[in-house]
């Protein structure tokens, strides 16, 4: 099968869906991510998923700049729950990116527990959270709904 943005996929029975191969993606620097999908097996649901892969390809590194006010806020969020124990400091939200490491397995699903929208969702590895990491989700590829912890939530 193939997936426009994305070129061919197998299946990934680990992941209950398709893997494709390493596709490069400018809002994390032009890393070469492998995308896990999940639920495009219906043809009536290939539109809302194209449009959502080809959506977050299309992000640039400017989108990781305006998401730092927002994971500066899980950082912070962070820091109040664990008080002196969080041995990093983080100065604010230009600083934030620099104690974050970018996933590189977006993946994308249809959320249909809630409003059945495409999201593509990133696992991130943080200093300040090492256990739970970061997730950045992204409703229909494009709009930053969640910078949290990683639930496999959208927001």
């Amino acid at each position: 099968m193939e997936i426009p943005g994305l070129g061919p996929v197998v299946e990934d029975e680990a992941f209950e869906g398709y893997r494709s191969k390493a596709v490069p993606v400018a809002v994390l620097g032009g890393v070469g991510c492998e995308f896990l999908v999940q639920g495009y097996e219906e043809p009536d649901d290939h539109e809302d998923f194209q449009l959502a892969i080809g959506r977050f390809l299309a992000l640039g590194p400017e989108a990781l700049t305006d998401a730092r006010q927002a994971i500066y806020g899980y950082y912070l969020k962070v820091r109040g729950e664990l008080g002196d124990e969080l041995e990093v400091r983080i100065d604010g939200p230009e600083d934030v990116l620099e104690y974050v490491e970018l996933g590189n397995e977006p993946e994308v699903f249809r959320n249909d527990d809630g409003d059945g929208r495409v999201y593509v969702s990133l696992e991130c590895e943080c200093d300040w959270e090492p256990e739970h990491g970061l997730q950045l989700v992204f409703r229909d590829g494009a709009v930053l709904t969640k910078a949290g912890r990683y639930d496999g939530e959208v927001d």
